[in-house]
């Protein structure tokens, strides 16, 4: 009998599951870069990133590489990138000499509580034989978008962008209304991509803690005790 979670290591070692890792390795990389203020190698790094998650999702269509893991490293790779960068431009903005930047870096704390619902959420749904549900278009909208926003935030914006009036390569400066507008516009559509998982969520646990379901779960768990007892 399989246990809740055999069917995640069926077919791992796919490219985009690779990817997926490599992102993931990616992470620290981008955070001491970000925090040591080498801003043209963390922009790289996190365009880098952000390819590498377009690309993973089609090759994986392509070539018919889709696998169970897959379908739940690729969410998890995007919210610890996602978190990783809220904290970071949080930390960046609270200290900015720039009041309204000042007051307006509690934003960024909205993606970090969101990244860290759907993480610890996950992981629930894991424990109770659910299975997190793939990003579907509301998501791949609101992550590419969250990727252009924070690339151009780190490029162009105000006391942090590598590319500001007064930066290392002096170009432009978005100014603070666009900046946050940007930031706003990313927010709502993570937001909507966040609340379009209740359907599936709400379908599968109403299933799952039905009598049905639960008869289900206490036969899984008796045959597994008797595969265990015989071993």
């Amino acid at each position: 009998m399989e246990k809740k979670t055999d069917y995640l290591f069926k077919n791992v070692w796919t490219i985009p599951n690779v990817l997926s890792f490599i992102r993931i390795l990616m992470i620290p990389v981008f955070a001491v870069l970000f925090v040591k203020g080498k801003m043209l190698w963390a922009v790289l790094v996190l365009a880098l990133s952000g390819l590498s998650d377009l690309f993973d999702g089609k090759i994986a269509r392509r070539f018919n590489q889709v696998s169970e893991l897959g379908k739940i490293l690729d969410p998890i790779a995007d919210k610890l990138t996602q978190g990783t960068i809220a904290i970071l431009l949080f930390w960046k903005f609270f200290h900015a000499s720039n009041h309204t930047l000042k007051l307006f870096a509690w934003v960024f704390l909205l993606f970090i509580v969101k990244e860290l619902v759907m993480l610890v959420g996950g992981a629930l749904m894991i424990g109770f034989g659910l299975r997190p549900g793939a990003a579907e278009i509301y998501g791949k909208a609101a992550t590419m978008t969250f990727y252009i926003v924070m690339i151009a935030i780190m490029a162009f914006g105000p006391e942090v962008g590598l590319f500001r009036i007064g930066g290392d390569y002096p170009l432009f400066t978005l100014p603070d209304t666009v900046m946050m507008v940007l930031v706003v516009i990313s927010v709502i559509l993570t937001f909507v991509a966040f609340f379009s998982y209740v359907p599936d969520i709400r379908r599968q646990v109403k299933a799952r803690f039905s009598p049905e379901g639960k008869a289900k779960a206490r036969a899984a768990k008796e045959a597994r005790a008797k595969e265990k007892a015989k071993k």
